[in-house]
């Protein structure tokens, strides 16, 4: 089974292809919102060598709206050609720890940030949404061996590490069918309603 996952909700872009359990391709970039021309020039990459994948998994986020969104449409637009099993999973459950456990947290803007907990790559609280001070104290009340992984620079919070959402695994993670993943169709995760502006009559 050829499992393609494409990983673009944060600053490091990623895309892996697992072929019956085997790391078959790997590429990892700088994922710069306002260029995704690596992501294709690897998608193209990769459906040369290795042809139609038979699943795709995209990360969801939470992370960079447009990159995911790119992420989603670019799996739409494969999984129509190939007739591929697709798939989105949360991008924050598919960082490499040495762990089972760890927590996200992530500017949400409007001064508001989010928090998360994973446990064995499975989302068991959040993301939530919370003020500096709130995040502040919930993070001091955390055991000290906990990770803290953020997807970008927060120095205000010291103990956050700075780690990025891998396609890699994100392709093991598709290989466990126990797993409970996101069906068609799919969205980025969405931290709050989206904010529209109404011109005045």
């Amino acid at each position: 089974m050829r499992i393609l996952a494409l990983e673009l909700s944060s600053a490091r872009g990623s895309l892996a292809l697992v072929n019956s359990g085997k790391d078959e391709f790997f590429r990892e970039w700088p994922n710069d919102r306002k260029n995704s021309g690596p992501f294709f020039e690897y998608l193209a990459e990769v459906q040369k060598q290795f042809g139609k994948p038979d699943t795709i998994i995209v990360g969801l986020g939470p992370g960079s709206y447009a990159g995911t969104r790119i992420a989603i449409s670019a799996a739409i637009g494969l999984q129509g050609a190939s007739r591929a099993q697709l798939i989105g999973f949360p991008s924050i459950c598919a960082i490499e720890c040495d762990t089972p456990e760890y927590c996200v947290i992530g500017d949400a803007r409007r001064q508001t940030f989010f928090f998360a907990s994973i446990r064995n790559n499975d989302l068991i609280d959040g993301p939530n949404l919370m003020t500096e001070a709130e995040l502040r104290e919930k993070l001091d009340k955390l055991d000290r061996k906990m990770s803290i992984f953020a997807t970008e620079k927060l120095p205000q919070f010291e103990r956050a590490e700075l780690n990025y959402p891998s396609a890699k695994l994100l392709a093991k993670l598709a290989t466990d069918r126990k797993r409970q993943f996101v069906q068609p169709p799919l969205e980025p995760m969405y931290l709050r309603e989206p904010h529209i502006t109404i011109p005045k009559k």
